[in-house]
């Protein structure tokens, strides 16, 4: 047998930060099982589950204003249909694709902000995406809004978690992180020097920055590890987004201390054939939200969650030769929950007065929508999340 001596400094150089960082944030669904055990969550508590829409999801076509000739006319081959929709007032519709968020909406738990972005919107996935998972308009910020939010409070692996295996930037901060669990179950590491990496949590004094957040960061997994316990892996079944918010309902229904989860689906850039793409994708969306809601009311928690479903930017009015939509500016954003007052907030952009792209206006900067989460979910003062910031949208 080979065997070798341990330390941080080796096993860095060794792995590099960022597989190491990776490896360190993953946690096990016995670990969570057992914090649910051993640390519920107390009843009661707000919890934020935050769904991405990745590739710029088509607003009006999601939110679709069916009574503006403009509407039929700008974009006359994939205009929806009137047995696509599902009227919400007498100018607005939902796609018909929707029909469990349609339905929760009618039992006024669907708050529908209109015309949301930024100023000056971005029409690069990167850069928008950038913005809103970071909440500032500055390139120079590397931190996440949730990221941040975690760096206000003590320490805790469980604060925030995000499904799958990748760390979204939002859940990223200037000193904490969130951590992550995979819908199939434990992703604790493993192999011949598994049984020596515990022993590198162990705090030093030598340890420069680097080193005692490596320390950490492996204190935190097999703390969450050993503290989730016996919840049984499942295999997945259903869509990709359906598992994970599956999986974030069972955890928060076990009352795995977690104020903070993110879900994600991808694929919503639509440029060619996006009719038959988006509306298959919004009803994955719309299946994996009721669902999630359905577990969810179901439990002790119905009036603790609230859903944000947002996506980096809308598209454009006037569809394109493909069938589809190029990248555009504001579109919707829906907070779902049983403490939601449901309805439409903001402003409908018009469809006749564009910005000086041909883009939709913003009615409604999406700082404000986080400042509502911030002050009514979180807990945490604007300001000290998105500094310079401090007004909000308040829709619970």
């Amino acid at each position: 047998m080979i065997t070798c001596e341990f330390d941080r400094r080796r096993f860095l150089k060794w792995t590099g930060a960022s597989l190491f960082a990776t490896l360190a944030t993953e946690l096990s669904l016995e670990s969570l099982a057992s914090a649910a055990s051993n640390s519920p969550l107390p009843l009661s508590t707000p919890i934020l589950v935050i769904v991405t829409l990745y590739g710029g999801n088509d607003g009006l076509n999601t939110v679709v204003p069916f009574t503006d000739p403009t509407y039929h006319s700008a974009r006359s081959n994939i205009a929806l249909s009137s047995s696509q929709l599902f009227p919400i007032t007498s100018t607005l519709a939902l796609n018909s694709s929707m029909p469990q968020i349609n339905a929760l909406y009618g039992q006024n738990k669907v708050a529908i902000v209109q015309g949301v972005s930024y100023p000056n919107p971005s029409l690069s996935h990167f850069s928008s995406m950038a913005i809103w998972q970071s909440a500032s308009l500055d390139s120079a910020v590397s931190s996440g809004w949730i990221g941040r939010w975690l760096d206000l409070q003590p320490h805790n692996a469980l604060n925030a978690i995000g499904v799958g295996s990748t760390l979204p930037p939002l859940l990223v901060g200037n000193k904490n992180v969130a951590s992550m669990v995979d819908v199939g179950g434990i992703l604790t590491p493993w192999g011949p020097a598994v049984s020596q990496i515990p022993s590198l949590g162990q705090p030093s004094s030598s340890d420069g920055i680097l080193e005692s957040a490596a320390a950490t960061s492996i204190t935190d997994l097999y703390t969450a590890a050993q503290a989730l316990g016996p919840l049984v892996p499942r295999t997945p079944t259903g869509s990709a987004l359906g598992q994970q918010l599956s999986l974030v309902s069972t955890l928060i229904n076990a009352d795995v201390p977690t104020r903070v989860w993110e879900a994600n689906v991808s694929s919503f850039d639509t440029h060619v054939g996006e009719q038959a793409d988006q509306n298959a994708l919004l009803a994955e969306v719309d299946s994996a939200v009721g669902s999630f809601m359905t577990s969810i009311s179901a439990g002790s928690r119905a009036n603790d969650v609230t859903v944000l479903v947002y996506s980096e930017f809308g598209r454009r009015v006037m569809s394109n030769a493909g069938l589809g939509t190029d990248h555009g500016t504001s579109a919707p954003v829906f907070l779902i929950g049983n403490a939601v007052k449901g309805g439409l907030y903001g402003d409908q952009p018009s469809l006749r007065s564009l910005d000086e792209n041909g883009n939709l206006q913003v009615t409604t900067d999406f700082r404000d929508v986080y400042g509502g989460l911030l002050e009514n979910v979180l807990h945490a003062p604007v300001r000290d999340v998105i500094p310079s910031w401090s007004t909000s949208l308040s829709v619970l």
